[in-house]
């Protein structure tokens, strides 16, 4: 059996003269926009590959060639514990939670009137998001969601600017009238958790107020007069980034409430990873109280139900 391969590092140790201020400031720009980390001062690293030892070894000559000492390492972690250290590191979740806190303040304020003024500083957003995209070695759901949002409120912009060309949806979410989806039975399966949990009650609540829902063993058997939703081949389920509380947002018009939105979010983390939200843990051990105490879903539902509706009225108070 094949053992799983070591990680690699690469590391620049640097020495400079102490006066030596501006090669010291030039190395260190250079660094930071390659998202080198500091273990200490004069020693950074990367995860390896040609092209950041390549970086690392062009910054090592400019150190040498401004009198001082540099040398490029490469090695592998051979403690578990200490590449999961370095890989933490490189953690961009809070540099994504930034953004699109930045982004969800500029589409609270957009209107038509500051569609232009909200435009420049999507494009400024943008170039952010790209050089930090650029530099983010361990992807995760953090980066797909400040990604989902900055691309939602860029079409927002759009339809602003120019509202007689059409603007695609990101992931072909096609926009729905609530009129044709009334007093209808909507699908999902059976245990449900937070997504299940907090779209049945989005539908319920927003979206279609006599919805009756059934709960399945099996999807495949899922009726064929039934609106199914969060699972393979449903009506409403995942798309690109989005989850399927999001989704549903999209389908019918909900994402411009902003307490919904910010439930969105909460729920996208619970479900998928991504931006924390703070009080996450805390929804998230009250609905797997709920879901201890009652085997019966719909009764489930009912009692999560009550958490959904004081987390709304406390975020649309705020």
């Amino acid at each position: 059996m094949d053992m799983p391969a070591k990680p690699l590092w690469s590391m620049l140790v640097i020495s400079l003269p102490g006066r030596s201020t501006t090669p010291r400031m030039r190395v260190w720009r250079a660094l930071k926009g390659l998202g080198a980390v500091v273990l200490r001062d004069g020693v950074y690293l990367l995860p390896h590959s040609e092209s950041a030892a390549r970086a690392l070894q062009e910054q090592a000559q400019a150190v040498i060639a401004s009198g001082g000492d540099a040398h490029v390492l490469t090695f592998s972690s051979n403690d578990q514990p200490q590449a999961e250290h370095f890989r933490g590191l490189f953690d961009r979740t809070a540099d994504y939670a930034r953004l699109i806190e930045a982004i969800r303040k500029l589409k609270v304020s957009l209107t038509r009137r500051r569609a232009v003024s909200v435009s420049r500083h999507l494009k400024k957003i943008r170039r952010e998001f790209e050089a930090l995209a650029a530099a983010d070695y361990f992807p995760g759901p953090a980066k797909d969601q400040a990604q989902q949002v900055l691309s939602q409120t860029e079409t927002v912009v759009a339809g602003f600017l120019s509202p007689g060309e059409p603007q695609p949806l990101a992931g072909e979410i096609h926009r729905l009238r609530m009129a044709d989806y009334q007093n209808r039975v909507w699908a999902t399966r059976t245990r449900p958790w937070v997504d299940r949990l907090a779209s049945a009650w989005l539908i319920r609540r927003f979206i279609d107020p006599k919805a009756r829902f059934a709960w399945l063993k099996d999807p495949k058997n899922c009726p064929a007069d039934a609106l199914g939703f969060d699972f393979d081949n449903a009506t409403f389920t995942h798309i690109g980034a989005r989850v399927t509380f999001e989704v549903l947002l999209t389908s019918f018009g909900l994402e411009e409430n902003a307490a919904l939105t910010r439930m969105g979010a909460l729920v996208h983390y619970l479900d998928v990873g991504g931006v924390p939200a703070a009080e996450a843990a805390g929804i998230e051990m009250i609905l797997n109280g709920a879901r201890q105490q009652f085997v019966d879903d719909d009764k489930l539902l009912k009692e999560a139900n009550k958490t959904f509706d004081f987390l709304y009225m406390s975020y649309a108070k705020e």
